[in-house]
């Protein structure tokens, strides 16, 4: 017995963030450890000075002594993670779920275990065990979320998409997968592709439940958003002239912007795509567009698939679930501004430009500037990402789902410069 040691951790690796918190406990983990061995040390090697028969004596009482330090330091070290992740938790606004709460589903518990790699420790990660992914903020919803988990395993899932989706705008994103059938829908009256992309979609493709209307007539006759004013009537309403006939200086043509990327646009992203007609314009150019949605007050994911196009059901404060400089071009509108600090629609900003490779498009369309500061700081913050301006027009146009008065729009189609 030279020196007392103590075993940090369990060995096991995790996903864990690498924070100030974390580093500040390490550091006195390894002062603890460090004085106690010194503590030992001393104890033990000191020079004696009493007779023989009291050494045994004396012997016990340091055993003893040391024995309380180390109890005193494990709970010191105990009690500063503690205060030290409770820290944490309140500057990230972070907080696990709770599985011992008595309303939360058992198969939320079953979900969210921890599942080790079935060939043991990953050589090249180090990992040994696979975490669940499920969106932090999903604790402040964890009664909805715990409803959103009931059901009957291998039967027939609760008809709750709205839920799911109540989730995910409330920040509980990605959601945990479920052991339940989804309701189908029988999908009547598809047509083949490229048919598919203009002719109107049947009422009885998609899922009217949790939704207004119960038809596409009904939704015609609504202004669900800028981008959207009868954007689900194919033959008779705008969306056949969209990208092809221009009203205003400010509505580019998808001829006159792929003439910009000189050949090179094969793959992108529509953001906030409404009824999927861009995407579609794309796809009669043979260009292959994802279109990000949700069916905020109509079916637009359904419609969207029922015209032969990819809908992604992802909402803007979720990271684009592709890898970086993959899409050559990158189409949004007004469904960009967030809405919020303006550090969030930055954070938007910079995954757009992630996604984007070096000498891709980014084509702003239509972005509705509420006032003038508005105005300048988007052109602010695009000027600092270094963009080519290969098209850039400031003009006004009704506010035809609000005030009805004009307002300033910015369109503009700016190219990704190669960064060192």
């Amino acid at each position: 017995m030279g020196s007392v040691s103590l075993k940090i951790g369990d060995g096991t690796a995790r996903f864990q963030r690498a924070t100030l918190c974390s580093s500040a406990v390490n550091i006195l983990m390894i002062f603890s450890v460090i004085t106690t061995n010194l503590f030992a040390l001393y104890a033990f090697t000191a020079s004696p000075k009493h007779p023989h028969h009291l050494l045994h004596h004396h012997a016990h009482k340091n055993i003893s002594l040391i024995s309380e330090q180390v109890s005193l330091i494990l709970r010191e070290i105990d009690l500063s993670q503690k205060k030290l992740a409770q820290m944490e938790k309140d500057l990230l606004g972070y907080e696990s779920i709770d599985l011992s709460r008595p309303n939360i589903a058992s198969e939320l518990k079953l979900f969210l275990q921890r599942h080790e790699l079935p060939l043991g420790k990953d050589s090249r990660t180090g990992i040994t065990e696979m975490v669940p992914s499920v969106g932090h903020t999903c604790e402040k919803n964890s009664d909805l979320l715990s409803q959103f988990m009931s059901y009957k395993v291998f039967g027939a899932c609760p008809d709750d998409w709205s839920m799911a989706q109540k989730l995910i705008l409330r920040g509980c994103e990605p959601l945990p997968r479920r052991r339940c059938f989804a309701k189908t829908v029988s999908k009547l009256g598809l047509y083949p592709f490229p048919d598919s992309l203009w002719k109107p979609v049947g009422n009885k493709t998609v899922n009217w439940s949790g939704i207004g209307c119960k038809n596409f007539e009904c939704l015609n006759s609504k202004k669900l958003s800028r981008e959207c004013i009868g954007c689900f009537d194919l033959v008779h309403g705008n969306e056949n002239t969209k990208f092809v006939k221009g009203k205003s200086k400010n509505d580019f043509l998808v001829d006159d912007v792929l003439a910009l990327g000189g050949g090179g646009v094969r793959i992108g992203l529509d953001i906030g795509g409404g009824s999927g007609s861009f995407a579609a314009r794309m796809a009669d150019r043979n260009v292959t567009v994802v279109t990000n949605t949700l069916n905020v007050d109509a079916p637009f994911s359904e419609f969207i698939a029922a015209r032969g196009l990819f809908p992604l059901y992802l909402s803007l404060d979720h990271r684009f679930p592709f890898y970086d400089n993959v899409f050559d071009l990158v189409h949004g509108s007004s469904s960009l501004d967030v809405g919020g600090k303006s550090e969030k629609l930055e954070f938007l900003m910079f995954d757009i430009d992630r996604v984007l490779r070096a000498g891709g498009l980014f084509w702003l369309d239509n972005f509705f500037c509420a006032n003038e500061e508005k105005k300048q700081s988007l052109t602010r913050l695009i000027e600092r990402f270094g963009y080519k301006k290969l098209k850039w027009v400031v003009g006004e146009k009704i506010d035809s789902v609000g005030s009805g008065k004009p307002e300033v729009v910015l369109s503009a189609v700016l190219q990704k410069p190669v960064r060192v």
